[in-house]
């Protein structure tokens, strides 16, 4: 039998850690559970302390999306899988872990990605993203699929995702020079060394987020500056496409005539996006300054790898 852990990052989110904490302890399947916290003030470290066994404290300046994730492996090698979760995720199902573990019956299966359904208080474009993004049933993706899929071949997303130990390893584990995205990353790697990535439209949790235009353009600054500085990404698995359009257009008619007064937000929020991610992918020609008032992870820029190590950067698969 598999052993499992289920691993979570915190800070400043007590009253999220406490609904996610109820819907772990309704599950079927049994797990451990670790969490790291990156010094809390507002009593997430008391209730973590007090509900899990294993709880880590970190400074707040020393996490990292990538490496933080990644110490959890190194300090728990005992594991077979590793499950992620955001502290403001709920499981929506007793049987969401028995379920996101399933396909590591196969075992060439080395990660997989569950399914994401909008928080009861998402705003109708909150709601449109997670349905859009994370539909039901289930596909299992390898390379050969990159043609056709293009980048979302590579889709993963750590709010739920369980990943096989060996094949963390085989990849050279999370990243900790990214921006963010460091689930992409990982899951890139993998189908570029064989392995098969899933998705597990059957697992759900809710995560979402009410993101202000603001929220949305940093956000996708940010994603611009991963795919520039991971170019080799969209060299192995190619663009977008007209992923941008199709999403406009599903989101529209999601919003429908009745709410037809949404549609200049939508349409104005859409076209931030598209501005942040083409800034973005030109931060190189950025000030750190700059950068760290347009993006959403501001702290990044504080740190080792606000200047890219080309040694870091890969072209080749694994």
């Amino acid at each position: 039998m598999l052993s499992i852990t289920c691993i979570i990052p915190t800070y400043n989110g007590k009253n999220d850690l406490v609904r996610l904490l109820d819907s772990i302890k309704k599950q079927s399947y049994t797990f451990d559970v670790i969490i790291i916290d990156s010094s809390s003030k507002d009593g997430t470290k008391d209730l973590a302390m007090k509900r899990v066994d294993n709880v880590i404290i970190i400074p707040t300046n020393a996490f990292n999306h990538g490496g933080t994730r990644q110490l959890m492996v190194d300090k728990n090698p005992k594991y077979d899988i590793y499950i992620y979760l955001t502290q403001d995720a709920i499981l929506e199902d007793k049987e969401s872990i028995k379920l996101i573990i399933e396909p590591f019956d196969d075992p060439k299966v080395g990660a997989v990605c569950g399914r994401q359904l909008p928080h009861h208080d998402a705003t109708p474009l909150a709601q449109h993203a997670r349905l859009f993004n994370y539909p039901e049933g289930v596909q299992i993706k390898t390379m050969e699929d990159a043609p056709i899929l293009g980048i979302k071949t590579a889709f993963m997303s750590n709010s739920f995702a369980a990943y096989r130990k060996t094949a963390l390893n085989a990849v050279g584990g999370f990243p900790d020079h990214v921006i963010f995205a460091e689930d992409m990353y990982v899951a890139a790697k993998m189908l570029m060394a064989g392995w098969k990535i899933v998705y597990a439209g059957s697992a759900p949790c809710r995560h979402s987020h009410n993101y202000t235009l603001e929220d949305e353009f940093r956000r996708y600054f940010d994603m611009g500056v991963f795919h520039a500085r991971e170019s080799w990404i969209r060299e192995n698995f190619g663009g977008t496409g007209g992923e941008g359009i199709r999403y406009v257009k599903s989101e529209l008619k999601f919003l429908g005539v009745k709410r037809m007064h949404l549609w200049p937000g939508s349409l104005v929020r859409n076209a931030a996006k598209l501005i942040g991610y083409k800034l973005g992918q030109q931060e190189s020609k950025l000030s750190i300054g700059l950068k760290r008032k347009l993006g959403m992870h501001r702290t990044y820029w504080d740190g080792p790898f606000a200047v890219p190590d080309a040694s870091r950067i890969i072209g080749k698969a694994v």
